[in-house]
């Protein structure tokens, strides 16, 4: 396999202009192959597996750019939001910075800015006719069972049919037809925003916005209220109203810099099977029937990009972990203050396990925590709370923590058949194949207490520390071609 670090096709009329973050897609793909952080697959690659499995091997350490992928002139890229520091240096801030920076423009989001057609770089080539998704874009296969292509990072963007404000997501869908699409709808506002058209007999009109910048991307994940906009926090994170192009075919307004758009409308009373699909578990999901939208219109730039997320790695599990983060630290801190960090570890798929940092001024305040935590949101299936001294981003030190300040019988709390995720496979067990909705996802929730009583005799709970471990300077003390060592054992000393 033939691999090149290069910039991904013409990047002349834009440029990374924007304090805290590129306008396009292209302007931070070309940030990265400056710096050595894209990979080009410059030769053919099946779109049927192969393209998923070599994104997956680069995967937290090079975005992948194809070149040739299943026979389409329309390149394919993958993994450019892949490690937490890089999405950090997207927004221009010490990772540290990074729950701050995202909840500041989720609390104070801008409104954006409509552009007409020729300012909108999404719009300069439009299909309205004998639409073929298949031949127009490179849609991938992932996993090995899935059945058959999906859009694994594209923004679904639809309009409250009530209130007219829009939401923005990020769902699977299936490609299963040149003009017709299976996606999927969780219990969230696009689902909330269907049911309301469905039940007046309406169609809903959406837009699949592919290939957005890494801010945009961003914001699509922010849990905020039902009428938020998310591409107005995109605007914040950028530092200025985003700029938004109308649908040709509908009312719904997407980011203008997008590299390709598909609308459509989500039809009432239709269903087809969508599924498996290997879903950010690691698990596949099941095969059911799903709501179907029908395509109206693709518009892409002159020369799009198609942005691809392998499912359930890096990319896929950062995208959803730090607007969830931010989300829950400020929902934490409203009610405990001294609440200083979270995190929503890998090994708990980014999503069900939640570790909390916390400044312990009374004994039971934690497990207020805890119960606080489950309340947030109901996709957390374990909390874990610790001190001040524990690195929350370090498993080992959460591990040491559990294993020294944490006693099942009095530090363990349980919470059975809440309400959890319906994509957690545990929550499937003794229920049948065709479980209605409001069955799925029935979990129990686990907290822990790890953290060291308020009060303690003076050496049972102080952490084993040497003077000076943190400011030795090592690059002063230690040689680096063992000459020191040599002369040793040349004077003899064996």
């Amino acid at each position: 396999m033939n691999t090149r670090e290069a910039a991904p096709h013409d990047t002349s009329h834009f440029s990374w202009a924007r304090k805290g973050g590129a306008l396009a897609l292209r302007d931070w793909l070309a940030h990265l192959a400056r710096s050595g952080r894209l990979a080009t697959i410059d030769q053919p690659v099946a779109l049927e597996h192969e393209l998923a499995a070599i994104a997956k091997r680069l995967d937290g350490t090079k975005a992948a750019f194809f070149t040739q992928a299943g026979g389409h002139r329309v390149p394919v890229v993958s993994g450019f939001m892949s490690r937490r520091a890089w999405i950090a240096e997207a927004l221009g801030v010490d990772e540290t910075q990074l729950l701050a920076r995202f909840s500041d423009a989720a609390e104070r989001p801008l409104a954006s800015r409509l552009v007409s057609r020729d300012e909108a770089p999404c719009q300069q080539v439009v299909h309205t006719k004998n639409i073929d998704l298949h031949a127009l874009l490179p849609i991938p296969t992932h996993s090995e069972h899935d059945n058959g292509p999906y859009i694994t990072a594209g923004l679904v963007i639809a309009r409250n049919p009530r209130t007219g404000v829009q939401n923005v997501s990020i769902n699977r869908i299936q490609v299963h037809a040149a003009d017709r699409m299976a996606i999927l709808l969780l219990p969230r506002h696009l689902h909330a925003f269907q049911k309301a058209a469905e039940a007046a007999g309406d169609a809903l009109d959406v837009a699949v916005a592919i290939g957005v910048d890494p801010l945009t991307m961003l914001a699509s994940q922010a849990i905020s209220p039902i009428d938020c906009d998310e591409l107005e926090i995109a605007g914040a994170l950028h530092g200025a109203p985003l700029p938004v192009a109308q649908c040709v075919s509908n009312g719904v307004h997407v980011p203008a810099f997008a590299e390709i758009v598909i609308e459509g409308r989500i039809l009432p009373n239709v269903r087809e099977m969508e599924g498996p699909f290997g879903e950010f578990p690691k698990y596949y999901s099941a095969q059911e029937a799903r709501e179907v939208i029908e395509v109206t219109a693709v518009t892409h730039r002159k020369d799009p990009i198609f942005h691809t997320i392998v499912p359930a790695e890096m990319e896929h599990l950062l995208l959803g972990a730090i607007p969830r983060e931010a989300t829950l630290l400020s929902h934490l801190q409203r009610s405990h203050p001294n609440v200083k960090d979270v995190h929503l570890s890998v090994g708990g798929v980014c999503r069900y396990h939640l570790w909390v940092q916390f400044e312990k001024k009374r004994e039971g305040e934690a497990k207020n925590v805890i119960l606080c935590a489950f309340g947030a949101h109901y996709d957390i299936k374990q909390v874990v709370v610790v001190d001040t001294d524990v690195d929350v981003h370090d498993p080992a030190e959460i591990e040491w923590a559990i294993a020294t300040r944490f006693q099942a019988d009095r530090d363990l709390v349980v919470i059975e058949g809440a309400q959890g995720s319906p994509l957690d496979p545990s929550t499937t067990v003794g229920q049948p194949e065709d479980a209605p909705a409001y069955l799925q996802g029935i979990s129990a929730k686990m907290g822990l207490d790890a953290t060291r009583p308020v009060a303690y005799a003076s050496h049972v709970f102080t952490r084993v520390r040497i003077p000076g471990e943190d400011t030795v300077d090592l690059n002063a003390l230690v040689e680096a071609d063992n000459a020191a060592f040599d002369t040793y054992l040349g004077d003899g000393h064996v």
